[in-house]
């Protein structure tokens, strides 16, 4: 008789998990909180107009290619190769950089700023491509048993790169570049991280080679969005059940053993194994009631960006936009020191533009464009106002249109803004921290919360705040590394 592994949470890493144990013979049974599966990976459909909610690319895909060949499945989505990556645009420049993966292409952007550029970075990718390949298999691509293990797992790293694990991405930038433009077009991947260049280790400098080398970035033909309605067909092929409108809020437990959950209708879910997709930090506070991780000692954890994000459907065609793009000011430092602390918003924010549409004209109305802007902002233990989010959002909005010399305000016809409360609230994020915990040193590889329970044997968990981290490829391998712990569960 099959194992039944019940799921909490049907974001991209309790689907893939639940796809892995499936196909393995489990009888899998899935919980949502919200009215469909996703998470932050969703989408929202709104006056004719169709909207990424979250994530609008992704790198690694050989990731989902693996998952696809471990589950013996054709992959459920088709991935689009993104080149040119995205565009930047500096406040006040008429330039618009287009970052393309051929290096002597963009070379030709950067001679009249940074002397030598195509030789700076190919030195800098190549030391991107040292850290990946000294570290991914070894501290990323793998379970940690206790501390000691991830301690000692770091000593088989090859020891050139222990002085990047204390030092800063920015750091580490500056010693090939001299241009501010040039180390903040670079330093931009370590927002995708939810933290800043200067705050983010400088390991992580290997996303740079993962975006120009190794494998690049992808979108999905017909949104993100596909990727999970993908995952999800391919469940119910398999006869996985879904729950949605069903959030865990509370547990019973008998002689330190786990007997069942409760959901918001106080109905009781009871199964051999439990998997949590949602945030491994904040459930283990807020339903197993866990003092090392109540609100308080949350709080003194750092945590990523608070999410403000704009949907916009426009009633005309944006011509002077690619797919990605970037909009930066004139004060990066200073910003980035200020910014996911700031109690109000004083200037206009740093922001991302993707059109969903120019790849995906479905998404729109004919001859109208979809538009999805995201500003990283301070999380609500800092901001917790957004009465302001209109004036906010109406500055982004006069900003964006000076920048592509088109008055957008006045053609907007549908709009939707999301603040770190409506992030928080949605998908249960502690204080609307869009990705859960951040990438410090305190807080990688073993540091991180488990992906197994302390205290219950047969509770595991997977998703941003567990290892292996927070973006779509983490998820997806994080899936793999607690497929790994399930199987080795004994019998209870």
């Amino acid at each position: 008789m099959s194992k039944k592994v019940l799921i909490v949470g049907a974001g991209i890493g309790g689907l893939a998990t639940a796809l892995r144990l499936v196909k393995r013979g489990y009888d899998v049974e899935i919980l949502e909180k919200n009215s469909q599966a996703g998470g932050r990976l969703n989408q929202l459909k709104k006056d004719g107009f169709t909207f990424d909610t979250g994530p609008s690319f992704f790198s690694m895909s050989y990731e989902f290619k693996e998952i696809a060949d471990d589950c013996n499945v054709a992959l459920p989505f088709e991935t689009i190769e993104l080149d040119p990556l995205y565009t930047v645009n500096f406040s006040g420049d008429e330039r618009t950089f287009v970052l393309y993966k051929n290096i002597e292409k963009l070379a030709e952007q950067f001679k009249d700023i940074e002397k030598d550029f195509e030789h700076k970075m190919r030195k800098y990718l190549q030391e991107g491509k040292r850290i990946f390949d000294g570290t991914v298999d070894i501290v990323v691509r793998r379970n940690f048993n206790s501390l000691l293990d991830y301690l000692l797992t770091l000593m088989k790293a090859p020891p050139r790169h222990l002085p990047k694990l204390f030092r800063n991405f920015w750091q580490q930038v500056s010693k090939y570049f001299s241009s501010d433009e040039i180390k903040q077009i670079i330093s931009l991947v370590a927002f995708f991280l939810g933290r800043t260049p200067f705050n983010t280790p400088a390991v992580y400098t290997l996303l740079s080679y993962t975006e120009f080398q190794h494998d690049g970035y992808y979108n999905v033909k017909g949104g993100m969005y596909k990727i999970v309605e993908g995952f999800v067909d391919l469940l119910i092929k398999n006869n996985v059940k879904f729950h949605y409108n069903t959030e865990i809020v509370a547990h019973k437990e008998t002689n330190g053993k786990l007997d069942y959950l409760i959901d918001n209708e106080n109905n009781k879910w009871s199964s051999e194994i439990y998997l949590i997709n949602s945030d491994a930090a904040l459930f283990r506070g807020k339903v197993f009631k866990r003092k090392e991780f109540c609100d308080e000692k949350l709080d003194k954890m750092i945590w990523t960006m608070g999410p403000l994000t704009i949907y916009l459907g426009v009633d005309t065609k944006v011509e002077n936009v690619s797919h990605h793009n970037y909009y930066l000011g004139k004060n990066f430092r200073d910003y980035a020191d200020k910014i996911f602390t700031a109690s109000s918003i004083e200037d206009v924010p740093y922001y991302y533009v993707n059109v969903l549409s120019h790849t995906n004209p479905e998404c729109a109305p004919k001859g109208s464009e979809s538009l999805f802007f995201v500003c990283p902002v301070a999380d609500l233990r800092y901001k917790s106002d957004w009465s302001d989010k209109e004036i906010i959002v109406s500055k982004i909005i006069e900003d964006f249109s000076k920048r592509i010399k088109m008055d957008i305000k006045k053609h907007i016809i549908s709009q939707t803004i999301l603040t770190p409360i409506d992030w928080g609230n949605e998908y249960n994020l502690h204080r609307g921290s869009g990705l859960g915990l951040s990438h410090n040193l305190s807080q990688i590889g073993g540091f991180r919360p488990k992906n197994f329970d302390e205290k219950y044997k047969n509770v595991f968990y997977v998703g941003a705040s567990t290892i292996p981290g927070t973006g779509l490829p983490m998820a997806i391998i994080g899936s793999k590394l607690v497929t790994e712990r399930i199987e080795n569960v004994k019998a209870l």
